[in-house]
């Protein structure tokens, strides 16, 4: 049996959480700052925003550890943080997910650097970076990983194999972001990140960010063509497209337009369903209504 589903202990529909990085910016994170750095300066912050999509009703939280790499902590001169920080963000998230019986994913997000031959950084390394991020993880009590955002199967692959070494009896979701003609960055199309995956051996796999529910949709539609066997399929939309309102941007797409979006995608066949950028715990709760609905 699939691991994240009996993990998930049922059949229907899995809600995720939603965005952290506008609700980090609403609550004072200075653009171009770590959020990270919140997990051991403002725990508070954080755990008030796992707590908002714990009780919005999501079943599986994320860490705010996207950018918890060591490339991406270096940018905030945090290099030799690595484990304290992904530790600390694990940590804060499996207590307010405990108190409501849920699960923690700890987030790997991009390295930020180019894996051969259009850069520099190779398949071992990129493994390696992974590796030390989730030894933190770990440590803080997560129960699965969650690789997102990606563009690159490669530099996917080394997170999986870094999960399956660092974490060997951990699921792991594995999810692309294809906002390019609904193909990734480098290319990737839905069915490709599908077939390479399943044979990595993910338990689950979908999309991510991108250009909003309508082009979620069709992804979705693509993801459930691919399915073999027993793989989950995975699908976190932006909330529609940021909008530029007086110094600040807003995602247009409201709760109840979410909230439709998840039944459509429910019905595509998509096992776990959340919200990605511009996304809030309003969001997520109206999710949370249509898909308890018949």
């Amino acid at each position: 049996m699939n691991r994240l589903r009996a993990l998930l202990d049922g059949d229907g529909t899995t809600l995720l959480d939603g965005g952290m990085g506008t609700l980090l910016q609403e609550s004072g994170l200075d653009d171009g700052g770590s959020g990270e750095l919140w997990n051991v300066e403002r725990p508070e912050v954080i755990a008030a925003i796992h707590e908002a999509y714990a009780e919005a009703g999501a079943r599986i939280l994320t860490t705010n550890t996207f950018g918890g790499t060591r490339p991406r902590l270096a940018m905030h001169g945090l290099a030799d943080r690595v484990h304290e920080l992904n530790q600390a963000g694990a940590e804060i998230a499996t207590a307010v997910a405990r108190r409501h019986g849920v699960l923690v994913a700890g987030d790997l997000g991009p390295t930020g650097e180019l894996l051969a031959p259009l850069g520099t950084m190779d398949h071992d390394a990129a493994r390696a970076l992974f590796e030390e991020q989730l030894g933190g993880l770990r440590d803080g009590g997560i129960d699965v990983v969650l690789v997102e955002t990606m563009s690159d199967l490669g530099e996917v692959t080394a997170a999986v194999e870094a999960a399956r070494h660092v974490v060997p009896d951990v699921p792991v979701i594995a999810t692309l972001s294809f906002d390019t003609n609904l193909r990734t960055m480098m290319g990737v199309r839905p069915g490709d990140a599908v077939d390479v995956l399943a044979e990595a051996g993910v338990d689950a796999v979908g999309a991510n960010c991108g250009r909003g529910p309508d082009e979620m949709e069709a992804i979705a539609e693509q993801l459930a063509r691919a399915r073999a066997g027993g793989l989950l399929l995975v699908a976190q939309p932006n909330a529609g497209l940021p909008q530029l309102v007086g110094d600040r941007f807003v995602y247009d797409a409201s709760p109840d337009e979410l909230a439709d979006h998840a039944r459509a995608l429910r019905d595509l066949g998509v096992d776990l369903v959340g919200a990605c950028c511009g996304s809030t715990p309003g969001h997520i709760a109206a999710m949370s209504r249509a898909l308890s609905a018949r």
